[in-house]
């Protein structure tokens, strides 16, 4: 039987990259998916990717998604993205924040409007359609929020700092840091209604047309990355286990697949290094 047979699906970013990859499993796994993002269509963004792409992707191999282009750094588009799902497909059962915005650029030199709107991406987006779902998921005494979560969160601890290379990604740090605080906090305050809280990061770098775009990788092809799909997969469990046994955790993709059993062996972070603050709580 599949995991996710019947439920609602929401998953925001999911135009390329591991947005795209987690619809197209979850679709895979049974679930109903709203495939978000602000390109529509091929062509309305720089990058290669589209949510018309990924939900034709979707159908072509007998699943049901349904796209909704949304700007989720606009608190009427979070409205929009949830009371469209529930008109398209019902009450929500599945919450996957992914989407996210990066400028690679010092502080001092930092512009106002870039930092706030990165944040409200990054934090606030997460907080919105969280607080929009939870109705669904309280009524149901069921629900799985997953927030996608990156390495940049562990920072450089403190000095000296013998390499002092500005690399200008002190903003997507505490952004991500914030977010893993978040999503401890909100797992404890809606573990009594049968919710699942958890965020994820990859263990090692994912090639995608955002990371090869900022020069995080060379190639999809990067041997020291890792693929989009065990980002998915570990995705699936976290939306899949239940809350008692999940819930609150802060982790890596190929230590909570390994943990769990899903693959023999992994590397990177949360098996060769340790994690943020928060992935040891």
């Amino acid at each position: 039987m599949s995991k996710l047979n019947g439920k609602v699906a929401i998953v925001t970013g999911a135009s390329r990259g591991i947005g795209q990859a987690i619809a197209e499993l979850f679709a895979e796994e049974g679930a109903k998916v709203i495939c978000s993002a602000r390109t529509l269509a091929e062509g309305d963004h720089q990058l290669e990717g589209s949510i018309n792409r990924t939900v034709s992707l979707i159908k072509e191999l007998g699943g049901e998604a349904h796209p909704v282009a949304a700007d989720v750094s606009n608190p009427d588009d979070c409205i929009r993205l949830i009371d469209e799902t529930r008109e398209v497909y019902g009450p929500v059962n599945i919450l996957i924040n992914n989407a996210a915005l990066n400028y690679y650029i010092p502080i001092q030199d930092y512009p106002l409007n870039r930092w706030l709107r990165a944040f409200s991406v990054n934090v606030h987006a997460p907080f919105m359609l969280s607080q929009a779902v939870l109705p669904d998921m309280v009524e149901n005494q069921s629900g799985s929020i997953v927030n996608i979560s990156s390495g940049a969160a562990i920072g450089p601890g403190r000095g000296p700092y013998p390499n002092s290379t500005v690399r200008g990604g002190v903003m997507y740090g505490a952004s991500k840091a914030a977010l893993e605080r978040f999503t401890q906090g909100l797992a404890e305050e809606v573990f009594s209604n049968g919710i699942s809280v958890t965020a994820l990061s990859p263990s090692q770098v994912v090639p995608t047309p955002g990371t090869i775009y900022h020069k995080l990788v060379e190639g999809l092809d990067d041997p020291r990355g890792e693929s989009p799909m065990l980002m998915a997969k570990a995705t699936l469990l976290l939306a899949s286990e239940a809350p008692e046994i999940i819930s609150g955790r802060v982790t890596y993709s190929q230590e909570i697949l390994k943990e769990f059993g899903w693959i023999t062996d992994g590397q990177g972070r949360g098996i060769d290094t340790s994690g943020s603050g928060y992935s040891q709580i």
